[in-house]
């Protein structure tokens, strides 16, 4: 079974990479990082209207990426499978899902009810509506 965790390193991926370590230790697991650029570009400094400037930051955030994935299996205590792709973090989640032949997604939630759900989105939520496999949502 390949077992998908999108991991970012919150407290909550913390709590899906736990999860998946008990319930599915002997499983494969899959580790996937979203570069997300719209976040990115939120908080960007003004000089990202420079040539050259988001190739910067791809290389930089990838290189990062990779290091929190690298953390995160070495955690697991075995050998994960590491991923990194750019894109918005719902629908990158599902696509990696659907064209990788995952069986099942773990992912963390904030928890969030209400009108701050509504509000802010749920990458979780949207992950659940969407996905071709079962998600378990750890909170």
């Amino acid at each position: 079974m390949r077992v998908l965790i999108p991991y970012d390193g919150s407290e909550q991926a913390e709590a899906a990479l736990e999860y998946a370590g008990k319930i599915h230790g002997d499983d494969e697991i899959v580790l996937l990082y979203v570069l997300d650029y719209v976040e990115a570009g939120y908080r960007a400094a003004p000089e990202a209207a420079l040539a050259g400037y988001w190739e910067e930051w791809y290389d930089e955030a990838e290189a990062s990426a990779r290091k929190l994935l690298a953390e995160a299996s070495e955690a697991l205590g075995h050998d994960a499978e590491t991923n990194v792709v750019a894109g918005s973090p719902a629908r990158a989640i599902v696509e990696f899902a659907d064209d990788e032949a995952i069986d099942a997604v773990i992912i963390g939630s904030h928890g969030r009810e209400g009108l701050s759900r509504i509000l802010l989105g749920s990458v979780a939520e949207t992950v659940v509506r969407r996905s071709p496999v079962p998600v378990t949502v750890v909170r």
